[in-house]
Formats: structure tokens, sequence, C-alpha cells
């Protein structure tokens, strides 16, 4: 049995939602209390992307750079050189849309430990339009040598992961969304960077998720138990580096792996899994997410709906995947 504590009322409608980068304000507020080190620069978006909670407690290790996303994060790698421990947020449009040079000449090719923090990630972004809505950003970062790449669930893991990445001593990514979104896990659902964890066992099809897609998921796997679909759910807040390990025992137990993801499938997640998987165990794999294409302007759930990242329409999905592909299954 899975032993991932998940929230009581998962499927309520009235279930708590948050924000993710809510999690991320206060996530950071606390590394900045248990470290002094910590430090915190931002590109004019403070309050958007929550980081005005560690400005408020720490002025003096706040750094508001203004519209320079090269300069906030080159300054934040000679920081890192220096010995502080900084975090940069902006959104992920313009970080790392805008700086992924400086990020691969200033930190990554110097093992510097700088917490990239893209905020306002997704199509869920909604009406800003697909110049805002950051969709490339899993493949741009996890190709970056040295590079580790978070997508929090919810607001509770997002504070967690925030507080794992401001010790891990690397260079580091984390993406979050700006609409409210289900929490599903506790204070005692776990989080270790580089670990996936199974919400909920199955024998028909693995559902892997990352972000607030593991949510969705959730949604799915419950619609497909009542078309005769026993799904697995894996969430894997941590695309790079993967825990192969679970992900592989998972594939192997299902012979079927779905992955979900509000990004660019080509070389983000699903990309990801696509590698592990031909190279250790071939197995049929869907992928879900955008399809090679750029999002719209919309209210974020019409969005969801339309590019078919709902509960719902995956289980369609899931479920014409099941019903047309044989389980594939090998030994070890």
């Amino acid at each position: 049995m899975s032993h991932y504590p998940l929230v009581d009322n998962l499927f309520a409608d009235d279930a708590a939602q948050e924000p993710t980068r809510a999690g991320f304000g206060r996530g950071l507020k606390a590394a900045g209390e248990a470290d002094e080190r910590v430090v915190a620069l931002c590109a004019d978006l403070t309050e958007s992307t929550q980081m005005s909670k560690f400005r408020d407690a720490f002025p003096e290790r706040f750094v508001e750079i203004g519209v320079a996303e090269q300069n906030l994060v080159t300054v934040a790698s000679g920081m890192a050189r220096a010995g502080k421990i900084p975090f940069t947020s902006s959104y992920a449009a313009f970080s790392p849309g805008r700086n992924w040079e400086q990020i691969r000449t200033t930190i990554a090719l110097n093992d510097q430990p700088v917490k990239i923090v893209g905020s306002h990630a997704g199509v869920s972004v909604g009406p800003d339009g697909a110049t805002h809505q950051m969709l490339e950003d899993i493949a741009l970062m996890r190709v970056l040598p040295n590079m580790i790449v978070v997508a929090p669930g919810d607001s509770v893991e997002a504070e967690k992961a925030t507080l794992a990445i401001a010790g891990n001593g690397k260079p580091s990514y984390i993406r979050l969304a700006r609409e409210k979104t289900p929490i599903f896990s506790t204070a005692d659902s776990p989080f270790e960077i580089g670990k996936a964890y199974v919400l909920r066992e199955g024998s028909d099809v693995t559902l892997l998720g990352t972000g607030t897609m593991t949510y969705q998921l959730l949604v799915a796997a419950k619609e497909l138990d009542n078309m005769g679909i026993n799904a697995e759910v894996v969430h894997v807040p941590t695309i790079k580096p993967l825990d192969n390990d679970t992900i592989l025992a998972s594939a192997h137990k299902t012979g079927r792996v779905v992955t979900a993801e509000e990004a660019q499938i080509k070389g983000g997640f699903g990309g990801a899994v696509a590698e592990l998987l031909s190279e250790s165990l071939p197995t049929p794999l869907l992928r879900v997410g955008m399809q090679d294409r750029f999002g719209e302007s919309g209210a974020p759930n019409e969005l969801l709906e339309h590019f078919g990242l709902t509960g719902a329409k995956i289980a369609s999905k899931v479920k014409q995947f099941v019903d047309t592909t044989a389980q594939y299954h090998r030994e070890f």
C-alpha cells in the first residue's frame, strides 16, 4: 500500500486551494530564518512572486534588481561565489525565458548554488496569453548540467521544496503557478529532492504527474475506476534528477505509462521519462501536455479544458490508450 498521506477531502467542492507561489513565499521566509546566508533578489515582481514576505522580514538581505533579468542572475551568481545562498524570482517567461544564457554561463557552468524561481508558469497564467505562458522552461532547465529542477504539486509541497533547495548546495530551478490549485498533500507528506511518490496503487496503467498536474491525475484515476481501469498515480516533483527506481518499478508493474505536465512535452517531463524508459525498460508511453504549440488567452480553467489538461479530459485519453495498447512486461 502507498504510505503518502493525502488530505481527507481530496475531491470535495470546498477542498482547500492556494497558489504554489504562496507556499514558496512562506518557505523562503523560513529559509531566511534558518540561515542568515539566504538572500533574495527580484526583478520588479516582488509581490507577484511572493518574495515580499522575505523582503519585509529581512530588508537588509533583499535586493530589488529591477526589470533586468540578465543582471538578476549574474549578480546572484557573484553573491553565491561570495558565500551567500541567493534566491532569484521573476515570471518564468522572463527567468529563465529571457536570461537562459546568463544562467548557463554564470550559474550552471560554475556550479553556483543560485536558486532560480520561475513563477506564473504554464497555460493557467490565463488572460496574459501566449507571451507570458511559459511552457518551455522544463526543457530549458533540465538540459543544463548541474541544475536541479523541481515542480511542486501544491503550496504545501512548494514550501517544503523551497526549504530543501535552500540547503542543497546546487543550482536549482523551482517552477511555480499563478493560480490557486487544490492542496492534496499534508504537513506529514514526504518531500525529498530526487524522490517520486506513489499516491495511489494500481495495476493497469501508471500515471506520472509533475507539478499541479498530479492532482488532475488523481481526479483522472477516480474516473478511470468507473471505467474498470485501475490506475497507479505517481507524483514526480523532482524532474531532475528523476527517481528512476520508483518510476521503473511502477512501469514494470503496470506495463503502460502516461505522463502529464502543464508544459511542452517535447524535451519536458514527458521527454525525460521517455529517455529513461527507452534506455532502461521500453514501455508504451502516452505524453499529455502541450503538443508543440503556444498557449492562448482565456480563463485558467477554460484553458486547461481546451488543452486537455483536466482530470476528465486526461481520463478519456488514458481510456483510449489502455483500450488500444497492450501491457508490456519483462524482467529487469
